[in-house]
């Protein structure tokens, strides 16, 4: 399988701040306001929700989490052999303008509000390919998840991971693993993650990271 995967017209916002302020309502009093924060994922929180919506911003729901996602790559009608189990492109903003402010102004009685104020602006790529087969062989072809809090890092590697993907034959690194299986299969995620990079000769993934500055 060559060139089968394709490319999604759609990518990352190099906006990396939030400016318009929202319509003040009680959510700013809440002490739910900031539920489930996401320390280094891509979930929004209520509030985040909502600026969001008045800075223009569509949200998706994937996984019972909100979050701004787009497609990235692409493969239709695979019912078996390598198949993207998902590919996304990710963001998060942080707040400037008069968000900011608005934020910083009641900060002063809902520290909670320190969350969001403390965020720093993230962008990242994730896909994973998995591999089925009539014999019932069942696996992670390849996983690559990588994050950035500056915008030019990760479109160089959304660039690099997007030339890497179409250029490969997927059906041949299927049978090469299921050869080497035994040197991956009993490793933990991270463990054949860093197998999967190393016999891909790629950098290591990198995601997780914390959100808040200092």
């Amino acid at each position: 399988m060559v060139n089968q995967i394709q490319i999604s017209s759609e990518t990352f916002d190099s906006t990396s701040h939030w400016s318009s302020s929202i319509p003040n309502n009680n959510v700013f009093f809440s002490n739910h306001c900031v539920d489930l924060f996401d320390q280094n994922g891509y979930h929004l929180t209520h509030i985040e929700q909502l600026y969001a919506e008045v800075n223009g911003y569509p949200l998706n729901i994937r996984r019972h989490e909100t979050v701004i996602q787009k497609p990235w790559l692409t493969l239709d009608g695979i019912t078996t052999g390598p198949h993207i189990n998902h590919s996304d492109l990710f963001e998060r903003k942080a707040y400037g303008g008069e968000a900011l402010e608005q934020l910083k102004y009641h900060a002063t009685s809902n520290n909670l509000l320190w969350k969001i104020l403390k965020m720093k602006p993230k962008w990242g790529i994730d896909i994973s390919l998995d591999h089925v087969d009539e014999k019932g062989n069942v696996f992670e072809l390849f996983h690559y998840e990588w994050d950035s809090f500056e915008y030019e890092p990760v479109m160089e590697r959304k660039a690099a991971i997007e030339k890497f993907v179409t250029t490969q034959d997927w059906n041949l690194h299927a049978k090469e693993l299921l050869e080497r299986k035994n040197e991956w299969f009993n490793l933990d995620f991270f463990g054949q993650s860093k197998w999967r990079t190393d016999y891909y000769e790629l950098p290591p993934e990198k995601f997780k990271h914390i959100i808040w500055n200092d």
